[in-house]
C-alpha cells in the first residue's frame, strides 16, 4: 500500500508523534522513508538583508539536527534532505519527485474555533499536496493516546 512515505519535520516537539506513526506504518509497509525539512524562505526574505546569510545557515544547521533526530529514531535507511523555499509547495514537490505514496506531518492541534482558521503549513499541504497527507495531532498536557486524563471538563 505504501512504498514512500516523506516525512516532512521542522524540528519542533509537535512533529515528535508524527515522526513516530510514519515511522511506525513505514515499517508495517516496508516502505522507503524521505525526511524532508524545509528552509522557510520567507522567515530569510524577513530577516534584515545584512543577516540574511546567517540566518539561512542557522536554519539549514536546524534542518540537519532534526533530521539527524529522525535517523537516530529508527535502523532503517532513510533518505534525508534539506531544501529551501516556500515549505507547503516544496513538500508537495518533493513528494511528486520522489514518488511518495504519503506525506506525514505534524500539526499544533489547534482546538475551538481555531481549528476552522489554521492557516498553517499543515493545511497548505492538505489543500495542494498531490498525494495523501497524514496530519497528526500533537497531545494536549494531560492528555494520552488513549483520550484525556484525569475528570473531563463539561461545555
Amino acid at each position: 500500500m505504501f512504498d514512500t512515505i516523506v516525512i516532512a519535520t521542522d524540528g519542533s516537539e509537535s512533529v515528535r508523534r508524527a515522526i513516530d506513526v510514519a515511522l511506525d506504518l513505514a515499517d508495517r509497509f516496508e516502505a522507503g522513508v524521505h525526511v524532508l525539512y524545509v528552509v522557510d524562505e520567507s522567515e530569510v526574505e524577513s530577516s534584515p538583508e545584512r543577516l540574511r546569510d546567517e540566518m539561512r545557515e542557522a536554519l539549514a544547521d536546524r534542518g540537519e539536527q532534526a533530521l539527524a533526530e529522525v535517523q537516530e529514531e529508527t535502523e532503517r535507511e532513510v533518505t534525508t534532505a534539506v531544501v529551501e523555499g516556500r515549505p507547503a509547495g516544496v513538500i508537495g514537490d518533493y513528494a511528486r519527485e520522489n514518488d511518495a505514496d504519503m506525506v506525514a506531518m505534524g500539526t499544533r492541534g489547534r482546538h475551538g474555533e481555531n481549528r476552522f482558521l489554521i492557516g498553517s503549513v499543515a493545511e497548505r499541504v492538505v489543500r495542494t499536496c498531490p498525494v495523501p497527507v497524514l496530519t497528526v495531532r500533537q497531545l494536549a498536557d494531560g492528555e494520552t493516546e488513549d483520550g484525556p486524563t484525569g475528570t473531563p471538563e463539561m461545555a
